[in-house]
């Protein structure tokens, strides 16, 4: 449930547009998704919009290799049926649905495919906020200023990923290290393959990649003189 915070001083339409993007990634099944978008509260009604027009136009499912469709089908029954059933609870829990929901696609009765889905309203305490989903499932999250904003990013069990958007990328950059996640884009900044991977907390412990995943394969000896 990794967090994306949108400060309240950035491009809100460059914000949401990438954050989409990279919550519906592989369908929603990638470990590292910004499937938790924090906006300012008096931003909520504009990232909804932003959020739904993207989902509906730019991530309409079917098969990937037609015009037009750049959401594929989930791994699985099991996974379709897990993915539903996060929904149904997101809606019993009080979540705002924006768009999507648990129907399949028009016209994709069969197969493993799920609507990309928007909640908007969702709060902490809510499932949707709490577990990994492994689909495509974006939930809204308002949040009242920055320290606020960061409370919310870190208040979960796990700790992979994480995205700051700013104008100010100082300011991004201060915020970023508040986030208690193994790694941090910051206004979109793309995956470095050089970087650690790796998370914090429920995330594992551990580097991938880089020097550090180098360090993971060697042995240390000490010598006591």
């Amino acid at each position: 449930m990794s967090p994306n915070v949108i400060l309240d001083d950035a491009d809100l339409e460059e914000a949401v547009t990438d954050g989409v993007a990279k919550c519906y990634l592989n369908s929603g099944q990638t470990c590292s998704a910004l499937t938790r978008m924090l906006v300012p509260r008096d931003k909520l009604e504009q990232a909804e919009r932003l959020a739904a027009t993207i989902a509906e136009e730019a991530f309409k499912p079917g098969d990937p290799f037609q015009d037009g469709r750049g959401l594929g089908p989930l791994v699985s029954e099991a996974q379709l049926e897990r993915v539903r059933g996060y929904i149904r609870k997101g809606e019993e829990e009080g979540a705002r649905l924006v768009t999507g929901g648990v129907e399949p696609p028009e016209g994709l009765e069969r197969g493993y495919f799920v609507r990309p889905t928007v909640f908007s309203d969702v709060t902490s305490d809510m499932t949707i906020a709490q577990e990994e989903i492994f689909g495509p499932v974006l939930v809204l999250i308002p949040y009242e200023d920055e320290e606020d904003a960061i409370r919310i990013a870190n208040d979960s069990v796990y700790g992979l990923a994480g995205g700051v958007w700013s104008a100010d990328e100082e300011r991004a950059k201060r915020v970023a290290a508040r986030i208690r996640t193994g790694q941090v884009e910051i206004n979109g900044g793309a995956f470095n393959p050089m970087a650690p991977f790796g998370g914090y907390k429920q995330s594992g412990h551990g580097r991938e990649l880089g020097r550090y995943g180098l360090e993971e394969f060697l042995v240390a000896k000490s010598l006591q003189l």
